[in-house]
């Protein structure tokens, strides 16, 4: 998980340096973005076809292969093959997200919640090392600034190459396949299958549609200094990690529906928060609590989502889940910006509500509680 962390400390400060017109000094960042949007179907079809293990070893290598894309592309100031590589990050963050997936067959049912929120809780880690390496190597390498940044990033990933060589899958279930596996429409048009990807993609989208516009409000509007706005981001980032150490216990008991309420619930502080004032107060607050909402409605909506899917349709039914949510997170992103510049901080957060009103109302509507019993039984059975 730490490819991202490295590629966003320095993808924006890089492209400034390459970019032909300062304009396009994130574009490295905004086509990571898009890589793992793209990804993320691709990945799930590979892994159907290849199995976990060689899907993340490929995307491991691929990430390697990437950090040494940069070094190249600093080298050469080519800002074309610098966005190729962060486009490859992307790609493999494609792959990453499928940890959660991996973690989840391979325990029992009734400690799905768990496992993923262990996953997710790495991140904590990854969003201190990969800036760290990014920032202790950046000198390190004669032929250049930064270019020892990314060869720590790519021998990072190698490692992980290696790490899965002794991975195993092991996919927990007593059901039979000698069942067909439903049609996907089928599977999609079940309510909880909405309510789980809905949950996880409005996470994934109003969180980056708020983050994003952050350093522009705090920085550039309301001219915080740039420390300042660090730690407000810096701050988000553990609050969106660090409650994956009580969310799997929070959801066994209070449920899953209720978790991500929960999660609405502090995504609708996070906009009070913000609409109450510009002093860094009120961006951190804010920030904090958007990070908890998103950790809260991904994680449940995660957990929610294997219950909708049997063993042998999971690869198409998480490639369509996956799709969804990083295809808005995308749009969020590139929009944030835009909508920022031409309306205003107040209006990222008004603009918000509708979509959180809209959760709210899905999962009363079409949170199916007897189903959802039904199925953990039969798991446990």
């Amino acid at each position: 998980m730490t490819a991202a962390p490295v590629m966003v400390f320095l993808g924006g400060i890089i492209g400034t340096g390459l970019a032909p017109d300062p304009q396009w000094a994130t574009l490295p960042i905004v086509l990571m973005v898009i890589g793992t949007a793209s990804f993320v179907m691709p990945a799930a079809l590979f892994m159907k076809s290849f199995g976990r293990k060689a899907g993340f070893i490929s995307s491991a290598l691929m990430a390697s292969f990437a950090g040494l894309l940069a070094v190249y592309s600093l080298v050469e100031h080519n800002f074309f093959l610098f966005c190729l590589a962060a486009l490859l990050v992307g790609g493999h963050m494609a792959f990453v997200v499928q940890y959660r997936f991996a973690a989840a067959e391979n325990v029992n049912a009734n400690q799905v919640g768990k496992a993923v929120s262990m996953v997710m809780l790495s991140g904590v880690f990854a969003a201190w090392l990969g800036p760290e390496v990014a920032n202790t190597f950046k000198e390190a390498s004669s032929f250049g600034l930064y270019t020892g940044s990314f060869f720590g990033l790519s021998t990072l990933m190698a490692i992980t190459a290696f790490v899965f060589m002794f991975y195993h899958e092991d996919v927990f279930s007593n059901e039979s396949f000698d069942q067909p596996a439903r049609p996907i429409l089928t599977i999609i048009k079940q309510p909880l299958f909405i309510v789980a990807s809905l949950s996880s993609a409005m996470g994934f989208g109003i969180m980056s549609f708020i983050m994003t516009a952050t350093p522009i409000s705090m920085h550039i509007v309301d001219g915080l200094s740039l420390d300042k706005t660090a730690v407000v981001i810096q701050s988000h980032i553990i609050a969106m990690y660090l409650p994956s150490l009580i969310v799997g216990q929070l959801m066994e008991g209070f449920g899953i529906r209720n978790t991500m309420l929960l999660g609405v619930a502090a995504m609708l502080i996070c906009i009070v928060m913000a609409l109450a004032g510009n002093a860094l107060p009120n961006y951190w607050m804010a920030l904090i609590a958007l990070g908890i909402g998103w950790n809260f409605l991904f994680i449940g909506g995660t957990t929610l989502l294997t219950h909708t899917y049997h063993p042998h349709e999971r690869f198409n039914v998480q490639a369509i889940n996956d799709f969804f949510v990083f295809g808005f997170q995308a749009i969020a992103s590139l929009a944030s910006g835009v909508l920022m510049h031409a309306f205003g901080w107040n209006m990222i957060q008004y603009l918000s509500i509708p979509f959180l009103m809209i959760t709210v109302l899905l999962i009363f509507i079409l949170y199916d509680k007897n189903q959802l019993l039904k199925i953990d039984e039969q798991s446990k059975a």
